[in-house]
């Protein structure tokens, strides 16, 4: 990370997210996504239990939501999802705000890593979904940036780690060098910055 990361805000992220879902209709949630085998619904499923996951790694209240592995299960949405989605959302972005949720280790996804990593895969999480999400339902979207930036330096740094081809994240996706910051992110997150929903 090229920055200071424990001073990064989640809120502006957050909320774009939450605006993003506020406008899925109940007519897309079985639309394709971005992510393979996860259609909208499970998409937004997946976004409220990380939300959940990484709100308890800041707060260090470690159990069922932060040793879960995400491969474990398809997530869906529940009943209530409209409602709960924005709400653990905030929660989330609360809960970062926090200076000790950066210091010390905590745990998310089953895996254990130092608060401050944890604080950068969850603003890569909220960046790289968000993308998934507006390319799926057809919307604008500008992330926040300071949380594309250190999305951005996460997913570099990983790459350049294990010049992997599996794992946490897809094949990386080559860009073109002078493409956008966010197509750069996504292609480097494994998926293809030209992805549009099937007509």
């Amino acid at each position: 990370m090229t920055h200071d990361t424990t001073t990064l805000d989640l809120g502006p992220q957050a909320r774009v997210l939450a605006r993003l879902a506020e406008s899925v209709s109940d007519a897309r949630l079985e639309d394709p996504t971005p992510c393979p085998d996860m259609a909208v619904r499970n998409l937004l499923g997946h976004l409220t239990g990380l939300a959940a996951a990484f709100r308890d790694a800041a707060r260090k209240d470690l159990g069922p939501t932060t040793d879960t592995s995400p491969e474990a299960t398809v997530p869906d949405i529940g009943p209530g999802w409209r409602e709960e989605l924005p709400k653990v959302l905030g929660e989330l972005a609360e809960a970062w705000r926090e200076p000790r949720a950066w210091t010390g280790m905590t745990r998310a996804g089953g895996v254990d890593l130092p608060g401050e990593v944890a604080g950068a895969v969850a603003a890569d999480e909220l960046v790289i979904h968000g993308w998934d999400l507006a390319r799926a339902t057809g919307q604008e979207y500008e992330p926040d940036p300071a949380a594309l930036q250190v999305s951005y330096g996460l997913l570099a740094a990983s790459a350049e780690e294990s010049e992997r081809d599996a794992g946490m994240f897809g094949p990386v996706v080559p860009v073109p060098a002078g493409a956008p910051l966010l197509d750069r992110a996504v292609g480097l997150s494994g998926r293809d910055p030209a992805w549009t929903r099937p007509a």
